[in-house]
């Protein structure tokens, strides 16, 4: 019987994974929306009954927002909260739902999904954590008392933290022929994370050396982010301008940064800047922009648009150009997008993904040639851009993929079955 659960909580995917012994298996969830070994983090919230809501989790999450618009209340990325002090929590149907309330609510569900396999039996949760968290200022102190507060109530006996790059290593390492120096780079929704280890096996059994570990809150979600300022907010407004009494002014950009981030879309409309947002409809020189902005939010169309953009930015790491277009902004969102302009527009994202890979070789003394093997996890590893940086750096033959989405869970069920754990884990 499995002891041992590692915990992926992603950005964008939520992963779970059992082990007992040198073996693992994906822990697979059965929803109403079906069965599911990556779940997407996202929680949807209906009235039910007599002052009760019903609460599901993943793609469930996904189909009750699709059934029930306007009426269903719906968050995704919601780890991109964990560490930040501004984030004081957010009303659900007039409840105030803080951050470790959000986190439990999608664990309980899964657990609920998951049957048998998530019981009293397990001895462990092995919990990965990213080495920078996303946000602008970050408190790392804050995110993992929150995570705490959260998995407290689940009654395990055992809850460790270790870095999602160093359980990746761990899963990639037990294809390892010879000892090896390796290099993880992690592309996940919200950050992006490396580590380098060294791997030697002495007598059958694999142990590391930690090297070093970087990270930046940088990654997939904020390419889609480039998508939509580039293509769709200049569609609704952004750019535009409104009359103030005898002046003209420019619709507020920081309504546009609202609306990019899928994250803040559901937080989005219920702040103040909504409302505003709405009173400039009356005044703007292009009010039929405002309106389809107003329009998008008010229909809750944030994740559709996730999906139409997501869907674009993956043909991109296939073909050279592709066709955009979102049905609820019309004709006038049709557009060809090429991958060279894609590519100029997450410049800076990029550069910020190198900073963070530069930081970690110089901050160890590690040379390139230093590094035997690099392991590329994460959906935004298929970039064509991101690929390139570690081809030119580290050439072609030394690098793998693979198990993109499920090989953090993995490796951090593998960990949670070594006696030597606290040599893996980070202190809480």
């Amino acid at each position: 019987m499995a002891s041992a659960l590692g915990l992926d909580f992603g950005t964008t995917n939520s992963v779970l994974a059992l082990a007992q012994g040198a073996s693992t298996r994906s822990l697979f969830v059965e929803s109403p929306a079906g069965r599911f070994d990556t779940t997407r983090t996202a929680l949807s919230f209906l009235k039910h009954g007599q002052g009760s809501m019903k609460v599901e989790a993943g793609q469930a999450a996904i189909r009750e927002f699709i059934d029930n618009p306007g009426e269903c209340r719906f968050l995704q990325s919601i780890k991109t909260f964990a560490a930040s002090a501004l984030f004081q929590g957010t009303l659900v149907f007039a409840k105030r739902q803080e951050f470790e309330d959000l986190m439990y609510s999608f664990l309980a569900r899964l657990r609920d999904y998951a049957g048998d396999d998530w019981n009293g039996a397990l001895r462990r949760l092995v919990v990965g954590r990213p080495v920078q968290f996303a946000g602008a200022s970050p408190d790392e102190k804050l995110a993992i008392e929150r995570y705490g507060r959260a998995l407290a109530r689940f009654d395990f006996p055992e809850i460790h933290y270790v870095y999602e790059p160093v359980a990746a290593a761990f899963y990639f390492a037990r294809k390892l022929e010879r000892d090896a120096t390796v290099l993880v780079a992690d592309f996940g929704g919200g950050t992006t994370d490396y580590s380098i280890i060294r791997f030697a096996s002495r007598g059958g059994r694999l142990s590391a050396t930690p090297v070093g570990h970087s990270g930046v809150g940088v990654a997939g979600d904020h390419f889609d982010f480039r998508i939509i300022d580039n293509i769709v907010a200049p569609l609704i407004g952004k750019g535009s301008l409104f009359k103030s009494f005898d002046k003209l002014l420019e619709v507020p950009s920081s309504y546009y940064a609202n609306f990019g981030r899928w994250n803040q879309l559901s937080i989005f409309k219920t702040l103040r800047d909504f409302a505003e947002l709405k009173k400039l409809v009356r005044t703007s020189l292009e009010p039929e922009k405002l309106e389809a902005f107003v329009d998008l939010i008010e229909h809750d169309e944030g994740y559709p648009l996730y999906q139409a953009v997501s869907a674009t930015k993956m043909r991109l790491s296939q073909e050279e150009e592709t066709e955009f277009f979102f049905a609820p902004l019309g004709e006038r969102s049709r557009r060809i997008v090429r991958r060279k302009d894609f590519e100029a527009w997450i410049a800076p994202d990029l550069a910020r993904i190198e900073a963070a890979l530069d930081e970690v070789l110089a901050t160890t003394a590690t040379a390139p040639a230093d590094i035997d093997r690099i392991f590329l996890t994460g959906g935004t590893s298929f970039v064509p851009a991101v690929r390139r940086l570690f081809d030119d750096r580290f050439g072609r033959e030394r690098i793998e993929s693979g198990g993109e989405l499920l090989s953090i869970a993995h490796g951090l069920a593998l960990i949670g079955e070594r006696e030597d754990i606290t040599a893996w884990t980070i202190a809480a």
